[in-house]
């Protein structure tokens, strides 16, 4: 359920098999092992000093019911090891039921991401947009719905929260004090999607969202609009840019913000090279943030890389403080199955 925003969007078909280990198979019944494990050696925006972090650790089960050739049911669940860095406990991750067809897409309804989780541009791995659309929103819940559709040339995600459960948890990573979310229960709803196409090397969408939440102590209202295109017509390079306009309203306070980001990667056998730079700029306080980071990693196995990254995030605007640290580094090894 954690994903950075700059991460590469990976887009699998609607239809297509899971990934993942294999661990039975039978008259139509297939249960996929699935999981990912990131240790990373880093510093950060408020301390130059090295410590070693926990990002991912991550498995869960993926069953599927074939009805036909062309329909089939199914259920994941997902054991979160590490829902913060270096937590200590175990939490779940998404849990859903969903619906698979071969040419219609797919349906999920649980605890799950909406479209947002998949937004972004370029292979930073720690240090790029921070954050550009507010992480109050909830793209990330129990009362999840979402759609997913992919004939290889044109592509769609719709995604829906409503936000009616307040549990009374806490959340036990920040000392068991504290509320999972501040404004659970406030039903609130949120809705977000793109849609895309593949063409000539292009791959280009369009992202919409929205937010309001009117019954919270701080009602927030927040909407997004993005346009992400990527292209890949030479051989082992990719480019890709992504703008991003943010309309907040957090209790009265204006929060609007425009972002613009530009990323590229090159292969070169078992190396990637990657770079990025991003800016944002926010309307009320005249504050401007800027992002930078080079990466390189290296494929140990397909799904096994170690990597190294340095960044430079810089804060600057009338009564803004800057970051403790403005330059960032990272050395990482993350497993996927």
């Amino acid at each position: 359920m954690k994903k950075t925003l700059l991460a590469l969007a990976v887009l699998a078909a609607a239809g297509s098999a899971q990934a993942g280990i294999e661990i039975y198979n039978n008259e139509g019944v297939t249960v996929n092992l699935k999981g990912d494990i990131e240790i990373t050696y880093q510093n950060s925006t408020s301390s130059a000093s090295m410590s070693q972090q926990i990002e991912d650790a991550d498995f869960g089960f993926d069953v599927r019911y074939a009805m036909n050739d062309q329909v089939s049911i199914g259920a994941y669940w997902e054991f979160n090891g590490s829902d913060s860095n270096n937590a200590t406990v175990t939490k779940n991750g998404d849990n859903y039921v969903a619906l698979y067809t071969a040419d219609f897409g797919s349906i999920k309804f649980g605890r799950l991401c909406t479209a947002i989780d998949d937004i972004g541009i370029g292979n930073d791995y720690q240090f790029g947009i921070n954050s550009f659309f507010d992480k109050n929103t909830f793209e990330c819940q129990d009362e999840a719905v979402r759609y997913d559709y992919d004939n290889g040339m044109f592509y769609a995600t719709l995604g829906y929260v409503q936000n009616k459960l307040n549990d009374g948890s806490t959340d036990y990573t920040k000392g068991g004090n504290t509320d999972i979310a501040t404004n659970q229960g406030s039903e609130a709803d949120y809705i977000d999607g793109y849609l895309g196409a593949r063409f000539a090397g292009f791959d280009a969408k369009v992202i919409l969202a929205d937010y309001d939440n009117d019954n919270d102590a701080a009602p927030l209202s927040s909407s997004l609009l993005g346009l992400e295109v990527a292209y890949s017509g030479v051989e082992n390079l990719n480019l890709s840019v992504g703008y991003y306009s943010a309309d907040k309203d957090q209790a009265g306070s204006n929060k609007d913000n425009d972002t613009w980001a530009l990323a590229a990667d090159y292969t070169l056998g078992k190396v990637v090279l990657g770079a990025g730079y991003s800016q944002s700029e926010f309307d009320a306080s005249d504050k401007e943030q800027t992002n930078s980071f080079v990466n390189a990693a290296y494929k140990v196995l397909p799904a096994v890389k170690v990597y190294g990254e340095v960044a430079k995030r810089e804060l600057s605007g009338t009564g803004v403080t800057a970051f403790t640290n403005e330059n960032l580094a990272a050395v990482g090894v993350t497993a996927s199955f």
